[in-house]
């Protein structure tokens, strides 16, 4: 599904990614976690298309979604649901305006069709009855559930979230949690999803990959990333201070 090679890439002139590598197979949970500042987010950019690389290539089912024109672009765009960081709901609009929005930028469906699917993305996330509602009304829970709805609405093939459970209690994050590996049952697919929450990541993830200065340190499943002889990657895991005389290790 994703192929990653050397990419490399950042903003206004700063090297941010220096060089990642990644595969990523159909159907696969993949969570990429580090530090702040690592390049997870500026990763997820380059998944969107949003940037292009200034080395290296991305190509998701064959596409290069930074170069994809025309009819291809919008097959790419039809293609991916994103989940935002804390939703990134229109404030203007309601809930149910909010999910329909994909559906009316990219298809020609009635009104009416669009009005049944966003009710049945709504139900799936367990957000029946709020359709009518404005963001503001909602919880930070119910927020998340409703881009999360919006991310679905054009049953994507790969879904891409950004801190999905960050902020929210821990009852409402297993629920979050649950979400997501419903999705991958229901719509059999494949997932990347940035996040600091390792119990959340422990979860649903079948792989983690941890970044570190802009390059993947480590990547493996779960049980192999917890057992991991890397030094930093046991201080992220086992929440420990880190020391500036660890830093010769960090690759080894």
């Amino acid at each position: 599904m994703i192929e990653v090679e050397n990419l490399k890439g950042g903003y206004n002139g700063v090297e941010v990614l220096k060089g990642v590598d990644l595969k990523v197979e159909e159907e696969e949970i993949l969570a990429v976690m580090g530090q702040s500042g690592c390049g997870k987010s500026t990763f997820l950019r380059y998944l969107m298309g949003l940037e292009k690389p200034t080395g290296g290539s991305v190509k998701i089912n064959n596409i290069d979604p930074s170069s994809a024109k025309g009819e291809r672009y919008r097959e790419f765009c039809r293609s991916v649901g994103v989940l935002f960081q804390n939703g990134a709901l229109f404030t203007s609009m309601t809930v149910g305006d909010n999910v329909a929005f994909p559906l009316r930028q990219h298809t020609a469906l009635d009104y009416s069709v669009i009005d049944i699917m966003v009710d049945m993305k709504l139900d799936q996330v367990e957000l029946r009855g709020v359709k009518s509602l404005m963001p503001s009304e909602l919880s930070g829970g119910m927020r998340r559930r409703a881009a999360l709805a919006r991310a679905l609405v054009m049953d994507p093939r790969l879904v891409l979230l950004d801190e999905p459970t960050t902020g929210l209690d821990p009852i409402i994050s297993a629920g979050i949690d649950e979400l997501v590996l419903h999705i991958r049952e229901a719509y059999r697919a494949t997932m990347v999803i940035v996040a600091h929450d390792i119990e959340s990541c422990m979860n649903v993830a079948d792989k983690i990959a941890i970044f570190r200065e802009g390059k993947v340190l480590e990547v493996g499943t779960t049980d192999q990333i917890r057992a991991s002889e890397n030094l930093f990657v046991q201080q992220f895991f086992n929440r420990q201070p880190e020391r500036k005389e660890d830093h010769s290790s960090l690759f080894l």
